[in-house]
């Protein structure tokens, strides 16, 4: 297995990543970062959140940035605010050691102004939403003439959240692009045509395959039960946990809501992210989880887009996702950096079918706990 400098990474960026223990690359940047350092080229690749695909696009990018050269030259988007943020951060921790290329975070929630005025600041790339970039072009605060490299993290996401139709104006208003990167874990249809419009025919391709991207520091493990018995048996699983701390899943924004009520009557301190929160709610949620003041949090999948907490020690699925993309990006959020955890599945009779739907996919295997 190579090393990020048999992968073409130069020497400061090798140290930053050492210092962030980040010594061995994964698969996804393996086959990523030789390509994207060769010259320009357009690339579709398919990928999970967790695999490390930030340092995969990211430090090509930052390798062809001219920090003498004070315009923007990068552009990342990416879905949420919280996604923006930490791709911001990273790209920031691997240039502790090389020349500095200074990256900026937009995104919708914060007053625009003052997002304003630090783009007058020297900045070779930009990370936003596809949302306020818009903002920004239509008051002429972002000069993107200059941009030779674009990329789409989370494309899927951004489609699912409604940002198509600025995704097609964003990527149209580009005359110096000469390298387009799609990020995206599943590839429906609304990808396929963006990809078919705005990247060349000779896009290279390039697939994670299912079987590296499930961790294997996770437990899989599931407990059979009707619904009218999920929350006691949810209960009796926080019980067990004792004071560790996790994300509890459900599909729609309803149940969410209704189970924090639940949890929170059960004296359990939790509270939920879903689509209906001001980004002001959400952004005091999160503060109150990544501080320690909520012990659990319940999220749709949507909302748990971008999300970053470390030393969690389990995910529980209230209720199970339909595809085993997003139970792969759901289970990841535990069982960071070298660590063990928990990836516990609340099912009823007709969920069971799809348990065994993914370990005939993911090559995983479900241990049943009484």
């Amino acid at each position: 297995m190579k090393n990020f400098a048999e992968l073409g990474i130069s020497s400061g960026f090798v140290k930053g990543l050492t210092e962030l223990h980040i010594n061995t690359p994964t698969d996804i940047q393996n086959q990523v970062i030789p390509v994207l350092l060769a010259g320009p080229t357009d690339m579709v690749a398919q990928a999970q959140t967790g695999t490390g695909k930030t340092a995969a696009y990211g430090l090509p990018l930052l390798e062809q940035m001219d920090a003498n050269k004070k315009t923007v030259q990068g552009l990342i988007l990416c879905p949420t605010r919280e996604l923006a943020q930490q791709v911001a951060k990273q790209l920031f921790k691997f240039t502790k050691y090389s020349a500095k290329i200074f990256t900026e975070a937009v995104y919708g929630g914060e007053p625009i102004d003052r997002q304003i005025g630090s783009l007058k600041r020297p900045t070779q790339i930009i990370v936003a939403t596809p949302g306020r970039l818009i903002d920004l072009q239509r008051r002429k605060a972002v000069d993107l003439r200059t941009v030779k490299i674009v990329i789409l993290d989370e494309a899927d996401e951004m489609l699912s959240m409604g940002f198509k139709k600025e995704l097609n104006e964003i990527l149209s208003f580009l005359p110096a692009v000469k390298s387009k990167w799609l990020f995206s874990a599943t590839m429906p249809q609304g990808i396929q045509e963006i990809i078919a419009t705005h990247l060349s025919k000779n896009a290279v391709r390039i697939k994670v395959n299912p079987d590296s991207i499930v961790n294997t520091n996770i437990s899989h493990q599931y407990i059979k039960c009707d619904d009218a018995e999920k929350l006691h048996q949810l209960q009796l699983f926080l019980k067990s946990e004792e004071e560790n701390r996790g994300v509890i899943f459900c599909k729609t924004k309803t149940a969410a809501k209704t189970l924090a009520k639940q949890l929170i009557a059960k004296n359990i301190v939790t509270d939920a992210i879903h689509g209906d929160l001001l980004q002001k709610e959400r952004d005091k949620v999160m503060r109150a989880f990544k501080n320690e003041t909520l012990r659990v949090l319940v999220a749709t999948d949507v909302a748990a887009r971008g999300i970053d907490i470390s030393d969690l020690s389990f995910v529980a699925h209230y209720q199970l996702p339909e595809s085993d993309e997003y139970y792969t990006h759901r289970s990841g959020r535990t069982a960071r950096a070298g660590k063990e955890g928990i990836s516990m599945c609340f099912v009823n009779a007709a969920e069971y079918a799809l348990l065994k739907g993914y370990e005939r996919s993911l090559g995983i295997t479900f241990e049943q706990v009484k």
